[in-house]
């Protein structure tokens, strides 16, 4: 079986592979190397995609795909329709990435409540000594904080069950009130929290769902963190917010636009803790990914039922 992976392995990715699944035919191909992608994508059956969008063009020339297995949960990358009028299936792995996306999350969150990349910078320089007097005022404990959930699915619950052993007051919210302790609105939610995460899928009604207004609700010593899609927020408003002292802080690791252009008006704040989109990126998730996709192979070579379909592919 022929198997597309759209990004580079490293050594513990191939030595897993050469022990587990020998009989696929893999041809790897940087996220940024089109003409590998172009040459491959003919013959390819499997893609094992990460982040580089697959648009219904490139499906189109994707002559022998049956499957296009997203490495981690959110498909918004592919042109799911397309895929299915083909009769291409698009599987996910949701939950595969959790406990590494919620780790990251809370890393994020500390960093920027004890301004961990100031203090990083103003020591490297030989700074720092004596304390600066302002740090007691403005530095949290997260125990001490409301932590709002905006979304409530595998990761953020693991971020929920880290803080709240923090000692941190956890709401949440979701599409609809789900019954459980902590339910907030989101205007509510907003208005109350001291850390705002971010866990949602990027779609038409979560666009920009953090835009001026919604920031707006939000309390001025309040930290944004955005580890889900970056365009779920209005990077304008954001950093208005952020220069004006709307908002205290954020930690982002996702981006409206990806990869960042350097000119990016976010990287010149103090305020604000950036990584690239590698929250998920452990070699644990990676093994997880592996295993999980390696399974799906082998059930379509064996003719069963594919694991976390997204889709209804035309005469699957």
């Amino acid at each position: 079986m022929r198997v597309l992976a759209h990004f580079v392995p490293g050594d513990k990715v191939l030595d897993f592979l050469a022990a587990e699944a020998d009989w696929l035919d893999i041809r790897w191909c940087a996220a940024d190397d089109d003409a590998s992608f172009y040459r491959e994508l003919p013959e390819a059956e499997v893609i094992w995609h990460v982040l580089r969008p697959l648009s219904g063009a490139d499906l189109q020339r994707g002559q022998r795909l049956r499957l296009v297995h997203k490495l981690g949960a959110g498909v918004n990358t592919i042109d799911v329709a397309t895929a299915t009028e083909r009769g291409i299936a698009v599987a996910n792995m949701p939950g595969a990435n959790a406990p590494s996306v919620a780790e990251g999350t809370v890393l994020l969150m500390l960093a920027a409540l004890r301004r961990l990349p100031e203090l990083d910078r103003v020591t490297r320089q030989g700074r720092g000594w004596p304390l600066d007097p302002g740090l007691g005022e403005t530095v949290r404990d997260i125990g001490g904080c409301t932590v709002g959930l905006v979304g409530y699915g595998n990761i953020a619950k693991r971020v929920g069950e880290i803080v709240t052993a923090m000692g941190a007051t956890v709401v949440h919210t979701s599409t609809r009130d789900d019954g459980r302790p902590g339910w907030r609105p989101l205007p509510e939610l907003l208005a109350v929290s001291d850390v705002v995460s971010l866990h949602l899928p990027l779609t038409e009604q979560t666009h920009r769902l953090l835009n001026r207004d919604a920031i707006a609700v939000m309390k001025p010593s309040a930290v944004l963190v955005n580890t889900s899609r970056g365009a779920i927020v209005d990077e304008d408003a954001l950093v208005g917010a952020l220069r004006d002292g709307r908002l205290a802080a954020a930690g982002l690791d996702v981006f409206e636009v990806e990869p960042t252009p350097s000119d990016n008006a976010l990287f010149g704040l103090d305020n604000v803790v950036l990584t690239p989109h590698v929250t998920w990126y452990t070699a644990d998730t990676m093994r997880r990914y592996l295993v999980e996709a390696v399974a799906n192979c082998r059930r379509l070579r064996d003719g069963e039922t594919l694991a976390n379909v997204v889709n209804q592919p035309t005469g699957y």
